[in-house]
This record gives C-alpha cells, structure tokens and sequence, in this order.
C-alpha cells in the first residue's frame, strides 16, 4: 500500500512545466488519457511487484518525459512528411511527385478562399470546373479537348464505358498489364463494361491478328504503353501509328493508354526514348489517357486528351461525377501545366524533372556537402561514412530499364547493426527512409533535399548518442 500511495494524482501532473507546455499543442483529452494509462501501467506494475520503492522514483522522475512523448505521438497526424533518401524519384509508397511552393501557395489561395470553380465570371452563370485547364492542355499537347478525372485508372474505365460498354475492345495479349494494387487492364475492362478480346501472343503481336479480330461488335482499337515493364528478345508489337490504317480502314476509334505521360522528350536528357503525348497524338489516336503524377510531375489524377466528339460524350456520363477531381487538385494541376508552356522552366521548377535530370557534378557536390556536415559529428569512431558511386531509379512504374547513375552516402558500423541503424532513422522525428544494400545504408542525393541535410544530421547524431549508450 506504501508504493501506490506515492502515485501522484492526475491534477497533480498536469501543473507539471513540462505537462503544461505539452497542453499548448496537445488536446487536454488527449494528456489527460495519457497520464492515465501512464499512471494504470504503473499501479499494474506494483500489483505484480515488478517495482521496488527505489524503481517506483526513477519510474516517475521519467514520467512527465514519458507522458509528453506518448501524447505527443498520440496527437500526431498518420500522414507525415518523410525524407526520401532511396534515390527512387517516383516512389509510389511515398507519394510520387513532389509539388513546389508556388504550386502549395496556388492551392492554399483556391482553398482558403472562394473561387470559381463552376462559376463563370464573365457571364455570371455556372460554368464546368473542366474549364480552368481544357486550354492550356489542350495548347501544350495539341489534342482537340480534354478531361480530368482522379486516376489513369478511372481515365481508362470512363472511355472505355463511354465508347464500348456492352462491344468489343481490341488490345494486344502482351499489354494486359497490372498497373498496380494488383488491379490490371483486363479487370478494369470489365468493370467498364466492355468486352475485352486479346489477339496475338505474349511476346508477339503483328497488325493482321487485329485486323482478324474485328467484326460487327468491334468498338474501338486500344493500345496500352508498357510504361512499367520490358519484355525482351523475340518480341514485336504494333504502334499506334500502324493501327492508324486499321482504325480509318474499319472507321473506329483508337485508343492509347500511355500510362506514365510524360510532356517532354527525356531522350535529350539522357534517358531513353519516352513516347510523349503529343506524339501520340500526331500518329493520329482518337483519344489518349495517362497519369498526372508520375512523369509529368503534378498531382495524382488521370487526363484523358483527344477528339472532342468523343471526350463530349464522356462528359455526358454518369461516371465523370464519380471520378471528378476537386478544386485543390485543378488549382495543382494549372500550376503545373503552365510550367510547361516554356521546357526550361518546367525542368526547373517541376521538382520531378528537376531531380530526373539533376547532373553527375550537382550531385557529387551534394554528397561532399553532406558528408562534411556528418563528419562534423566526429561519429568515426561508431561509423563507417564513405560517398559511393550507385544508380537511382525513376520508379512509379516507368521507365523501368533506365538507371541513373548517382552519388550516395553509405553507413555502416561494426558497432551497431545496420537493420538496427535503419530501423532508427526510419522511425526518427521525421522518418528518414534510406535503402539497404550489402549490409550497408544508403542515402542516395538524387532524392534528398539541401533543406533535409539538417535533419538527417541530428538524426545520425541522435542515433549515435542512443547506441553507444546502449551498448
């Protein structure tokens, strides 16, 4: 009884500083549960006499540290912000594209205030949110009209529901892809309701195994880009342009699903040959789908371009309300798409294109920054810190065969254990999410921000003082 009298009550906590400074940012409900599942593991512990009088002083001179730090987590957000240290520019996992300050003061305007976004100004009635961008996609690709919706996924789906429901669609076997969250084409297809008929075989299709195909129920011709895999060696397929002769021959439509849609020619930056939308379009296809969040470096919906017959249709559907985007992603998405009016500054300014194309010397000035500011430390005697020469990936499902050659910082230590040291900064203030390669650590400069370094600093720093007191 001695033990549980020593217990100090909850009021008694709560004009504790630390406590006290905790309620400036934590909600009181939230320390006040907190300082009692504290207190009841406490009382638990005495009960199974875990605890000795002189165990029960430590245990509650941690206390108050103990409660902040547990209602500190407790009223954190579960979407965070982390650092990209593993050189993959598109990681799916970690939110694909990067969006800049101008594009985050754009969409703090728009949402912060009242805007128009089905109001037209000029005659004072409602208007299409589809407006605000119709040109500006429509100037940089070429294409007649356009429509947004929230994925490439759901960009596909409405064609195809506006075009063939209920008829026959005509795709390659080699390109019934999954494109990811183990959701594929055919899938997609029949929720759609289209009927889907494969020609040719996996590794091979010729122009004449669709031509064979077609029949009364044909309803369109589709193409789908094998933007996130290669298959290699005996191989042929058919281009866009070739199903050209097909689609006036028959007089149906030509799709292409581009996936990736990439804006620009990445051939002159040294990746290999994307095909863009715009080409694309040149070879004549009637309507053209692909994603806004891998390498075009915008936000996450799917814009589907083409002839205007055919996306004024898909306006009609029921499905556009269900896949429509909302007003902070039209406000992102305008942003982005005026960089490109101008290729510079889009490389530039696009954080995407920036770190794809970011040269050899850039980066090899990066990791020498780095690695002075860690050596800083003098953590030598714990760690092994070297720069290394490595490759970064695009990732995101595209352009899978291209390796960047890069600069990275590599860790590791005879002392503390490198799943050890991962599992560290992977769980740090702000999650530092490196890869693992050979028994090493890697943070790969491709991906990590100058406005990073210092966090992943103290986060070495911290790391250290924790281990070598553990140890």
């Amino acid at each position: 009884m001695k033990l549980f009298k020593l217990i100090p009550k909850v009021d008694e906590l709560l004009e504790i500083e630390k406590i006290k400074k905790l309620l400036e940012t934590a909600p009181r409900k939230t320390v006040i549960e907190t300082i009692r599942e504290e207190l009841n593991f406490i009382r638990e512990d005495i009960k199974k006499e875990r605890l000795d009088e002189e165990k029960l002083y430590k245990r509650l001179n941690e206390l108050p540290e103990k409660i902040y730090e547990n209602a500190v987590e407790k009223s954190s957000y579960n979407l965070k912000s982390v650092v990209n240290a593993t050189g993959i520019v598109l990681h799916t996992n970690l939110g694909r594209s990067l969006l800049n300050e101008e594009v985050m003061e754009n969409i703090k305007k728009t949402s912060i205030n009242y805007s128009n976004l089905e109001f037209n100004i000029e005659t004072g009635k409602r208007g299409s949110r589809y407006s605000h961008i119709e040109d500006i996609v429509t100037k940089i690709t070429g294409a007649e009209d356009c429509l947004i919706v929230n994925n490439n996924a759901a960009a596909v789906m409405l064609v195809l529901s506006t075009i063939a429901r209920d008829k026959e669609v005509i795709v390659s076997r080699g390109e019934l892809i999954e494109i990811g969250g183990s959701f594929r084409i055919p899938e997609v297809m029949e929720q759609s309701g289209a009927k889907l008929i494969d020609v040719g075989a996996t590794n091979k299709t010729h122009l004449d195994d669709y031509e064979r195909a077609i029949g009364e129920d044909t309803a369109a011709l589709l193409k789908v880009h094998t933007s996130n895999y290669r298959i290699m060696g005996f191989t042929s397929d058919v281009d866009s342009g070739e199903l050209h002769t097909l689609k006036k021959k028959y007089d149906i439509p030509l799709i292409e699903d581009l996936g990736s849609g990439v804006l620009i020619d990445l051939e002159k930056y040294g990746m290999e040959h994307e095909p863009t939308v715009q080409e694309s379009l040149k070879k004549n296809v009637d309507i053209v789908t692909f994603s806004g969040d891998k390498l075009l470096g915008g936000p996450q919906v799917g814009i589907i371009v083409g002839k205007k017959e055919y996306i004024e249709k898909m306006k009609k559907n029921p499905l556009t309300r269900a896949f429509r985007v909302d007003k902070l992603v039209i406000s992102a998405l305008e942003t982005i798409l005026n960089y490109y009016i101008d290729e510079e500054t889009a490389i530039e300014k696009i954080p995407t294109l920036r770190m794809l194309t970011m040269k050899i010397d850039e980066l090899d000035k990066k990791s020498m920054d780095l690695l002075g500011q860690i050596k800083n430390l003098e953590v030598s005697k714990y760690l092994n810190i070297n720069i290394e020469n490595t490759e970064s990936e695009v990732g995101g499902g595209s352009l899978p065969l291209v390796k960047l050659p890069t600069k990275a910082i590599s860790i590791n230590s005879s002392r503390f254990s490198t799943q050890k040291m991962e599992n560290f900064l992977r769980k740090s203030d702000k999650p530092i999410i490196t890869r693992v390669y050979k028994d090493k650590l890697y943070l790969d400069l491709r991906t990590i921000r100058r406005d990073e370094f210092d966090i992943i600093v103290q986060a070495i720093e911290n790391m250290c003082k924790i281990f070598k007191g553990s140890n």
